[in-house]
């Protein structure tokens, strides 16, 4: 029979370090899920109508199906194509466009809830759709967006954990070999909930204090 050893401080410490790549992966998704998300808000307020027919139907897809779907097409279909690709790529393409389509929906929201009167009043002084939204309309949604933003991100984290399940080795990976090894599931998933636990925490206390500055702000 193989030997089961003891959980201990090299085993958590083995724990921790797996958690540099679920940050690297929040990141790269939280990143590109940005760009797509600000290109898919965009289209959503656009004055053409196919734009906003192809965002909304790009966000109605992501939104109605399992990210742990979107992570089993993005790995196991590529591979069936014939396009080679790794865990770790098809965790970050996969996570991508899921952070674009969250991310779109509420900068929509977001920009949308810019008061009326201020893009009147920008369509009044001649300027175009671009200028519009670039000086008038996302300054002041950005300062919306913050708090649900940060909010999104705390979610995309807890989400990475889902890309064990395709082989990528993050942090709830790491914790499963480390308990195969050690039998210890209580101890090791426990320190795994704990570490999750002391990335998400700050960032929920974050988005909650910036969402209260914002409503006192806006009430002023």
């Amino acid at each position: 029979m193989p030997l089961i050893r003891p959980f201990g401080l090299p085993e958590f410490w083995i724990i921790l370090m797996a958690a540099q790549w679920t940050i690297a992966l929040s990141a790269i998704a939280f990143a590109g899920g940005g760009l797509g998300g600000l290109l898919t808000a965009l289209a959503r307020v656009s004055d053409s109508r196919w734009l906003r027919g192809l965002s909304t139907g790009f966000i109605r897809l992501f939104q109605g199906t399992p990210l742990l779907m979107q992570l089993f097409l993005v790995f196991f279909g590529m591979n069936i194509l014939g396009l080679a690709i790794n865990p770790w790529v098809a965790a970050a393409v996969a996570l991508t466009l899921h952070a674009s389509a969250f991310l779109g929906e509420i900068w929509r929201g977001c920009i949308e809830a810019v008061p009326s009167g201020q893009r009147e009043a920008a369509t009044a002084l001649g300027l175009r759709y671009v200028n519009r939204m670039r000086y008038v309309v996302l300054p002041q949604a950005s300062r919306i967006a913050v708090a649900p933003t940060v909010g999104f991100l705390v979610q995309l984290i807890k989400g990475t954990s889902l890309a064990a399940i395709i082989g990528f080795t993050e942090l709830t990976r790491q914790g499963q070999i480390i308990n195969n090894a050690t039998f210890s599931p209580f101890a090791v998933f426990g320190s795994v909930a704990v570490i999750y636990f002391m990335l998400c925490w700050p960032l929920s206390v974050l988005a909650r204090r910036m969402e209260f500055r914002f409503s006192r702000s806006a009430v002023r």
